[in-house]
């Protein structure tokens, strides 16, 4: 007898146990198991008290509760425990059931499950989930990809708890087939590094070379709030440079600074490499990270080099608008790489990826949320095929209006003696992708130089590849020509 459960759920750590209450919230009945049995009746006896949320103690009793086509969610660890408990599952199940897995797996690993459940008949959906607890709670970012026969059952789950857009569209949509829903969560993740460094270079240049403390800081980042830098990470940096102690000193200034990681960031400059996209703020936020792990050789080094040592002695007022500005042209340049990674993406393992759909998946629930996503689906709603957000009016003037006080800030920055990682090498990109010519001709004469790599020649099209004996030694022998 099939059980009236409408979803399992596997995983009561936090993100698990508030999905559960959102979904018992939009009056969907759920089933739920831990492999620490305690969790459950610690949960049921406590923040699902007086829910319609049942407790089971094994696979068993959680895939015989739950309606047909039965739908498990798992809310565990990447990695190894998802393949242990999918093989555990799949003897219980039917064909036609759906396995979904919540968590923050690599995509070539849902790619994997896709393709083995799809030939046992199981249909497969990874999803990115954005937002944290709160989101979980109250409404996150949902990015579904998989086996598309499985979306219908599970969009209207999907679609009722995820965050609202301000126009009230739910930011959760298919992403596309296999590993698209946990790619896209990816590079949400990249650009979510990408973002907290670039804050973090405005605040070492705000606080170190002109002397804020915490209290103007909170008050500068509340300011930016208001205008075109609007996002999450904006909201709570200023929430956080308020929030004192006991003693009254402000907590951040008491954190360590070194930064941990998880994975998400470096799986997106791997991928970016693999693809030969330029990734450049994304690599070095993740960079900075590792940097900043460094700590005691960091301390040693201090003690041998003291930089320039130089305090800024121009216009504060300005200044601190530049910094806004850089801020604002290095977050644009972050989310131009990373559709141009999706896009690349898409061409390699076929995917139709809806970048404006992305992009209002984006505006609510998840961290990287912001007012400027709303400007990205209006460009690929605009012009479907758009190879690049810096080809769209808006985000080409916006680049424009800011372009100055961002050279100033990567200048200021070189002179203190600050670093600026994000801010440098997303300047540097644009400099770059802006260029029709580049030094890579005399790369490519290298090249041939050394190792007969062969080049094409400007008067010539593109496709020809010639050699030349640069020593008069070296033979007319060229190599095979190819990208890694």
């Amino acid at each position: 007898m099939p059980g009236n459960a409408d979803i399992g759920l596997i995983g009561l750590a936090v993100m698990g146990q508030n999905l559960v209450l959102n979904m018992n919230d939009h009056g969907y009945k759920v089933a739920v198991f831990n492999r620490t049995t305690s969790k459950v009746d610690a949960f049921l006896q406590g923040p699902a008290k007086g829910t319609e949320v049942t407790g089971m103690h094994t696979l068993k009793e959680l895939v015989g509760s739950l309606k047909r086509p039965r739908k498990v969610m798992m809310m565990i660890r990447a990695g190894s425990s998802v393949d242990d408990t999918i093989n555990e599952l799949v003897p219980l199940l039917e064909k036609g059931d759906i396995i979904i897995d919540g968590g923050n797996s690599h995509f070539p690993d849902s790619e994997r499950r896709f393709k083995e459940l799809k030939d046992k008949g199981i249909l497969f959906i990874g999803t990115g989930i954005s937002g944290g607890e709160e989101g979980a709670r109250n409404g996150p970012s949902i990015m579904p990809g998989g086996n598309p026969d499985a979306w219908p059952e599970v969009k209207p789950i999907f679609q009722a708890i995820a965050a609202k857009s301000e126009d009230g569209e739910p930011c959760c949509d298919w992403v596309g087939e296999g590993g698209a829903g946990h790619y896209v969560k990816m590079v949400h993740n990249g650009i979510e590094y990408g973002d907290m460094q670039i804050i973090c270079e405005a605040y070492e240049l705000l606080s170190a070379k002109l002397g804020l403390d915490t209290d103007e800081l909170s008050k500068v980042f509340k300011e930016w709030n208001k205008g075109e830098l609007n996002s999450y990470l904006i909201e709570i940096t200023s929430q956080i440079f308020a929030y004192k102690e006991k003693e009254g000193n402000a907590l951040v200034e008491s954190i360590l600074d070194v930064a941990g990681q998880k994975g998400t960031g470096k799986w997106t400059g791997i991928s970016a490499l693999d693809m030969g996209m330029p990734l450049t703020l994304i690599g070095e936020a993740v960079f900075a990270r590792c940097l900043s792990a460094l700590k005691e050789e960091r301390i040693e080094l201090s003690k041998h080099f003291d930089g320039p040592g130089k305090d800024f002695k121009g216009d504060k007022k300005q200044m601190i608008e530049d910094i806004k500005q850089a801020l604002y042209a290095s977050k644009i340049i972050s989310y131009v790489q990373g559709f141009m990674l999706m896009r690349a993406a898409a061409a390699e393992f076929k995917w139709n990826l809806n970048y404006g759909s992305i992009a209002l998946m984006w505006r609510g629930g998840c961290i990287i949320r912001s007012r400027f996503l709303g400007e990205i689906k209006k460009a690929f709603d605009k012009t479907k095929d758009l190879k690049s957000l810096l080809l769209d009016d808006f985000f080409r003037g916006e680049i424009l209006k800011a372009e100055q006080g961002w050279r100033r800030v990567v200048s200021h920055a070189a002179e203190f003696g600050v670093p600026a990682p994000c801010f440098s090498t997303s300047l540097s990109f644009f400099d770059g992708y802006r260029s029709s010519r580049l030094p890579a001709n005399l790369l490519q004469a290298q090249r041939d130089f050394f190792g007969a790599h062969t080049y094409e020649r400007v008067d010539q099209p593109r496709g020809q590849f010639f050699h030349t004996n640069w020593t008069g030694t070296g033979g007319d022998v060229s190599s095979s020509t190819y990208n890694a």
